[in-house]
């Protein structure tokens, strides 16, 4: 007797992986090029290459004498704006009680003083914002919290704000993107958080890390498309080569 078995299917799945081989570059998750926006002559300079900034922290000011002469002018202005609008205040409030025991045209002048102050307490204001700005412009800050990676500027130097001239680049101090570079006709199997696999130049070390980042658009010239993984302390800079394992 033959026996016959039927209605038996296998499904097998197999998940592949497959290597995309890349080149990258090492550069910092942040960088600036700084420039003076106002002209002057460079007073003081705080800080040399390698020196390690905070943000907000100062690199250079230019001679700003007559900037901060203007500003303590415009602060003493809107000091006094308020006081006269307090003192109006209270006389417009103290009238409005006995509005209609006194003189209409005697009120409107206390009426017309109390605006007159409101306004000119914004026009102090508005003042005052102005000159801080432009003695802002003479201060040159750190963006971030980094590290001064080249100064172009000594003191007594001229610089205008007609025509930026970087004097100071920063990066961030730590954190660094690896900048990856793997063919076009691998766009369709490279993903976000694919592991990646690589080696520096000059180095034996052995580097794995997760794509954070892919660039949305392939270089027209090289036919190229970039990706991004994250890392620390690592000098900017560097060249390697790597693999990147696709699911």
């Amino acid at each position: 007797m033959m026996k016959i078995i039927t209605g038996l299917s296998v499904l097998i799945l197999s998940l592949s992986a497959s290597d995309v081989y890349t080149t990258l570059k090492v550069e910092a998750k942040q960088s600036a090029e700084l420039a003076f926006d106002a002209s002057g002559s460079v007073e003081r300079v705080y800080v040399d290459i390698s020196s390690k900034v905070k943000k907000g922290e100062r690199l250079a000011k230019l001679k700003n004498n007559d900037k901060k002469a203007s500003l303590d002018i415009a602060k003493s202005s809107y000091e006094n704006a308020k006081v006269i609008l307090k003192y109006a205040k209270k006389d417009y409030e103290r009238q409005l009680k006995v509005k209609d025991l006194i003189d209409k045209a005697e009120f409107d002048r206390y009426s017309f003083n109390y605006e007159k102050a409101k306004v000119a307490l914004e026009s102090a204001k508005a003042n005052l914002d102005y000159q801080q700005a432009l003695f802002n412009k003479t201060v040159l800050l750190a963006p971030f919290d980094g590290v001064i990676t080249q100064k172009i500027v000594e003191v007594g130097d001229v610089v205008s704000g007609m025509m930026l001239k970087t004097v100071f680049k920063i990066q961030s101090l730590k954190e660094r993107k690896v900048v990856l570079e793997f063919d076009q006709k691998d766009w369709s199997e490279v993903k976000i958080a694919d592991e990646v696999n690589y080696t520096l130049d000059g180095s034996d070390k052995k580097y794995k890390a997760k794509i954070s980042k892919i660039y949305p658009t392939v270089d027209e010239s090289s036919r190229m498309l970039k990706a991004e993984v994250k890392a620390e302390n690592i000098p900017t800079g560097l060249f390697g080569t790597g693999y990147i394992t696709t699911k």
